[in-house]
C-alpha cells in the first residue's frame, strides 16, 4: 500500500514465509490499510528485529503481524519487545505440519501476548482482519471498510446449491 504512514507492520523470519504472509498484506490492501512488509529473523537478523520494534510505535505503526515457522520465535520476541498488540501467524512446517509453530506462538509466559491465529493462509488473511478489526476501535473509516468486507462476505453465500 502506497501511504506515507503504515499502520499495520507485517515481518516474516523468511522470504519462504512470503507465500502464505502476501495474504495478510493483501487483505489490509483490500481495506485501504496502509502497511509495510519486512523479513525479519529472530534468530538470523536480531538487531533488525529489535531495531524495528523499538522504532514501530513512533514510525505509527498500531499492530505487527509476525510470521513464522519451526520454533516460531518471530511472534514472541517481537512481542517481548512492544507493548502494541502483536498477532503470530503459523507457518506450515514439514516435520509437524504447524503445530510446533502454534505450540511455541500460544505458550507464551504470562504478561508478554501473542494473539495466535490458524495456520498457513486462513491465519494471515485472520490476522489482516483482526489488525483491521483493532484499528477500526478508533478508525470509522477502517470501521466502515470492516463492514463492508463482512456484508459483501456473507452476500457471497449462496442459499440454494447449483449443480457443477
Amino acid at each position: 500500500m502506497a501511504e506515507a504512514k503504515s499502520k499495520v507492520g507485517i515481518i516474516m523470519g523468511s522470504q519462504s514465509d512470503w507465500s502464505i504472509m502476501a495474504h495478510a498484506r493483501d487483505t489490509l490492501d483490500k481495506l485501504g490499510i496502509a502497511n509495510e512488509v519486512k523479513i525479519i529473523s529472530a534468530h538470523r537478523t536480531p538487531d533488525r528485529l529489535s531495531e524495528y520494534v523499538s522504532a514501530a510505535k513512533g514510525n505509527g505503526l498500531q499492530v505487527i503481524i509476525a510470521g513464522a515457522g519451526m520454533s516460531a520465535a518471530l511472534p514472541g520476541a517481537a512481542a517481548a519487545m512492544t507493548a502494541l498488540p502483536v498477532l503470530g501467524v503459523p507457518m506450515e512446517g514439514k516435520v509437524m505440519g504447524g503445530l510446533d509453530a502454534i505450540l511455541s506462538m500460544v505458550q507464551m509466559p504470562a504478561g508478554i501476548p501473542v494473539g495466535t491465529l490458524a495456520v498457513g493462509r486462513s491465519g494471515a488473511v485472520n490476522a489482516g482482519l483482526l489488525a483491521a478489526s483493532i484499528l477500526a476501535l478508533g478508525d470509522d473509516d477502517v470501521a466502515a471498510a470492516l463492514d463492508k468486507f463482512r456484508a459483501d462476505q456473507t452476500a457471497a453465500v449462496v442459499e440454494t446449491p447449483k449443480d457443477d
